[in-house]
């Protein structure tokens, strides 16, 4: 890939501007930008669609003039504006609770950087109080599960998880946050993949060994499996939900999948990610799921073998052999290392080209490898998206 970039200033891509990028796409750009010509294994473009964001025709294969970016973590602690909200609400709980807050946290990034995907401000665990599974967030320590699951009886008083009735807050602030956005990105939900979710219910919270959930899963697998059964078919419900609440994509996050062995990963993970896909692609074909997972170098292929639309690389990938060993028809998304954002501006702008060079053109949705870190300097993640959206293929 070669590039032509010369800089251009992030205040050039308001609202309408960003928007016209997938309703007028012949029309010459007035400023400054970044011409790449790329190769790749990517399947060939197809006409682009003129009603939806830049972000679903990437995903869709269509043909667009850049790669949408986002970035993970986006509406959080690095901001100024989200440090000032939590002084006045410390609570996490509280925050990711509350139909205002939660609107407001994930509009915060969209306000000032207007990036091609505004995903909602939530937790992966945010579903396990609806499912007899009590929690909290505590600061400095992270998720605390209360009474962590080790046996069959624990497991059969996990309930059905019902979104209209324990989290409406969720379908309530997707749906303010599809008109706020009004189309010119994409509204992104997420939810967490059965293992991970399991992982943290089992070992009680963060884990480095993982030591419980393997133990249960190598000594009773079938108390094991009932519980990952009923997170699969909660999670199926909850993707369901999101989407008729507004989202337009979701992403699954299995952040402990990695832990597993391949042919663990492929017992305890794979069937319930595919049973998940399955259904909700029978009930909403055209919603694009996203599957991320930490580390993920040594499972790839089998992440592919999902059926997911998009395969979220990490930064220990390179991005150029990742998209060869997932083939043409599954989109990537990724992957610059979150700690570039403390680089250079001419740095961080290297790293963008390179990952979009090794991309390849089209079915590209350009992130980091993980959430963006505390302390990152916000004028940095401005220099990011800028960058990033004066990139031309």
């Amino acid at each position: 890939m070669s590039c032509i970039h010369s800089y251009g200033s992030i205040a050039c891509f308001s609202a309408s501007s960003s928007a016209s990028l997938t309703r007028r796409r012949s029309t010459p750009s007035p400023k400054p930008r970044i011409l790449c010509s790329v190769g790749g294994s990517v399947a060939e473009p197809q006409v682009t669609s003129v009603a939806e964001p830049l972000f679903l025709n990437a995903v869709r294969g269509e043909d667009v003039e850049r790669p949408p970016v986002w970035l993970m973590r986006q509406a959080g602690r690095y901001m100024k504006s989200y440090q000032n909200l939590c002084e006045r609400h410390p609570s996490f709980r509280e925050r990711s609770e509350n139909v205002d807050l939660v609107v407001e946290i994930s509009l915060q990034p969209w306000k000032v950087f207007k990036p091609d995907g505004v995903i909602l401000f939530s937790d992966i665990l945010t579903p396990l109080s609806g499912m007899n599974i009590p929690f909290d967030i505590v600061k400095g320590k992270g998720p605390v599960i209360f009474n962590p699951l080790s046996s069959a009886a624990d497991v059969d008083e996990v309930r059905e998880f019902v979104p209209p009735e324990s989290v409406p807050y969720v379908g309530e602030a997707l749906t303010i946050l599809r008109k706020e956005v009004d189309n010119k990105a994409a509204v992104l939900g997420f939810v967490g993949a059965p293992f991970t979710l399991a992982s943290y219910v089992v070992e009680g919270g963060s884990s480095k060994h993982f030591s419980k959930i393997k133990r249960l899963a190598f000594s009773q697998p079938k108390v094991l499996h009932a519980l990952l059964q009923k997170f699969a078919t909660s999670m199926t419900t909850y993707i369901q939900y999101q989407a008729d609440s507004g989202a337009q994509a979701v992403q699954i996050f299995d952040s402990w999948a990695t832990e597993l062995s391949p042919v663990d990963f492929e017992e305890f993970s794979l069937p319930y990610l595919k049973q998940i896909v399955e259904a909700v692609k029978l009930t909403h074909p055209d919603l694009p799921l996203i599957l991320y997972a930490s580390g993920s170098g040594g499972l790839l292929e089998r992440l592919a073998l999902t059926g997911v639309d998009v395969v979220s690389l990490d930064w220990s990938v390179d991005m150029a052999e990742g998209r060869k060993r997932l083939g043409p028809n599954v989109a990537v998304q990724g992957n610059v290392d979150p700690g570039v954002l403390f680089g250079s501006k001419d740095f961080i702008t290297s790293r963008i080209h390179d990952t979009v060079s090794k991309a390849g053109r089209g079915k590209h949705i350009l992130n980091l490898g993980h959430g963006i870190v505390v302390g990152t300097p916000e004028e940095n993640v401005a220099h990011f998206f800028e960058v990033a959206k004066d990139i031309r293929y």
